[in-house]
């Protein structure tokens, strides 16, 4: 039977991120995606000034209340990129609407990136998001949400194996059965992850060469992939090692086509090698 996921990010009308990005790539891996998005922009907020914003939290649960009617279930649940962290309380009514015992619920934090958070978040999106990452099967947060989720400092100048252990396991901690951590670095040359599951004693890690630049919209692209491969009935640890390595043919590919990084990376000169895998 085809696998079917609902999707709740926001929604940029240029830049591949977001639900542009979640879509496509679940849609290439044979899963039926739904989709709510949480705010309307005309482009996403990296790189871009004079952007639009609109809210749409007054629309999430009257969504989700319709979609409710339907008598459709879900296989995944996948949460993205939140307007605010007053969102977060309206995600969780979503989820007791729409989600039973067998819907994987994946979330990627979505707020913040080298050491920062995002230019509209508010301060209370770290703690309410450690709301909806207790209620998770699967959360992927990259470095700089994961010490914000857990109120550690963000090592500017690099970080070591046991810190990052530590993140796993305080992020366990609320309630997740699997973390995968991203933008995870312990030398200039290589970027990768850091991946454990409850039964395991410690995180695995997986690194690719690190590329120049500022990637827009890549932590979009990975946590697609890797919940494209949970949907096929991959483990976390290969779902991981695939979305890394097309993530990284993705950039890759982006470089070497020349277009400016804003825009975001070329993910869909890659579904057709994502197919190929899951195959």
């Amino acid at each position: 039977m085809q696998k079917r996921a609902i999707a709740v990010h926001d929604i940029s009308c240029v830049g591949r991120c977001s639900l542009t990005v979640a879509l496509p790539v679940l849609s290439a891996a044979g899963v039926e995606t739904s989709i709510v998005p949480t705010a309307l922009l005309s482009t996403h907020t990296g790189e871009f000034t004079g952007y639009t914003h609109l809210d749409l939290s007054d629309q999430l649960l009257p969504i989700a209340h319709h979609l409710s009617t339907l008598c459709r279930s879900y296989d995944a649940f996948y949460s993205g990129y939140l307007a605010s962290g007053a969102q977060v309380d309206q995600v969780l009514g979503m989820i007791d609407l729409l989600c039973d015992e067998h819907t994987h619920i994946f979330v990627d934090p979505a707020f913040g990136d080298h050491g920062r958070m995002y230019s509209l978040m508010d301060e209370a999106m770290p703690s309410q998001m450690r709301k909806l990452c207790s209620r998770a099967h699967t959360i992927v947060p990259n470095l700089t949400e994961a010490c914000f989720l857990l109120e550690k400092p963000y090592p500017k100048d690099g970080c070591t194996p046991e810190f990052i252990a530590e993140l796993c396991q305080g992020l366990l901690e609320l309630g997740p059965e699997n973390v995968v951590i991203t933008d995870i670095a312990f030398s200039s040359e290589h970027t990768g992850l850091a991946i454990q599951s409850r039964h395991m004693p410690q995180p695995v890690f997986q690194f690719r060469s690190r590329f120049e630049g500022v990637f827009h919209g890549t932590g979009d692209v990975f946590a697609s992939f890797l919940l494209a491969g949970l949907m096929n009935n991959r483990t976390v640890q290969d779902a991981a090692a695939m979305a890394l390595e097309l993530t990284h043919e993705a950039i890759s590919v982006t470089l070497e086509g020349g277009q400016p990084l804003r825009f975001g990376v070329q993910f869909e000169k890659i579904l057709p090698r994502l197919w190929e895998r899951l195959k």
